[in-house]
């Protein structure tokens, strides 16, 4: 599929080594993309991705991934600082924005773009903020085990997301430099995190727990997977203990967004949601 944007920008399906380029400017605006993301995305929807083109050189980008006939996420919304301000970023985002059909559509917006979202319907849910620092090596409690058998995750997983997302959670647990976690209580499943290499430090998410107890246990074996590195964590505002768990670890905010959505979404069990997956895919 190709589009014609403005200003002889041409728009097209991208990739996953179109996507190399833009995952560098994700890198490059402070966004501390995880290294193994695109293989990752791309397996949920790889129609999902879209890249703007003048003579051939990408300039601007959006992805937006659909989960099942009701739900579809935005990110990666971008354009090479240098050909700003001149619609390459709205052409691409109009042709992208068509791939998600009727779906609700949702996104983790930057403050800076959070107007212009609004004005194209998107209208603010909460506010996520990144948790960021180094958290002290501490022995792992007991009940956590490894795990990368996404079928035994993914029935949790749906409870926590407000879509159905197996084949990203096979590849998200399997991925390059991804450790995943489960905490076992009296035999049954109470949460389970992924810590992956970022750009700039490593990433966890998601981080869903039953309990702050449970989700402490997880944040604990993590940090230890870290070994004394940096980490990041996109925490919702709304779940108060998982705010003050982040503060609890030392960490401190360092990166606002906001989770905006075009409609109605499935409910979910918000109050487990101690860590976002990713700012891209929701």
């Amino acid at each position: 599929m190709t589009s014609a944007g403005h200003q002889d920008l041409v728009v097209t399906r991208a990739t996953p080594d179109d996507w190399a380029v833009v995952a560098r400017w994700a890198g490059e605006e402070g966004w501390n993309p995880g290294l193994s993301d695109p293989a990752c995305f791309f397996a949920q929807d790889p129609e999902g991705f879209f890249i703007g083109r003048l003579d051939g050189e990408p300039v601007s980008s959006v992805s937006v991934v659909t989960y099942g006939a009701d739900h579809a996420f935005l990110g990666f919304y971008l354009v090479r600082p240098d050909l700003r301000g001149r619609g390459h970023g709205l052409a691409t985002w109009k042709t992208a924005l068509g791939h998600a059909g009727d779906r609700t559509v949702g996104l983790d917006g930057v403050v800076a773009q959070q107007d212009n979202y609004r004005r194209s319907g998107f209208e603010p849910a909460h506010r996520t903020y990144r948790y960021s620092g180094v958290i002290p090596e501490a022995t792992p409690p007991d009940g956590l085990l490894p795990v990368r058998d996404a079928v035994s995750l993914a029935a949790y997983d749906s409870l926590c997301h407000p879509a159905d997302r197996p084949r990203f959670l096979e590849r998200w647990l399997t991925a390059d430099g991804h450790r995943a976690l489960a905490r076992i209580v009296d035999g049954r499943l109470a949460g389970y995190g992924v810590i992956r290499p970022g750009r700039d430090a490593l990433r966890i998410g998601p981080l869903f727990a039953d309990t702050p107890a449970d989700a402490r246990a997880l944040l604990t074996g993590l940090a230890a997977e870290a070994a004394g590195r940096e980490l990041a964590i996109d925490v919702p505002e709304p779940n108060t203990a998982a705010v003050a768990l982040a503060e609890e670890f030392g960490l401190t905010p360092s990166f606002e967004t906001a989770r905006m959505y075009t409609g109605p979404v499935r409910p979910y069990a918000a109050e487990r949601v101690y860590g976002v997956t990713t700012l891209e895919l929701g």
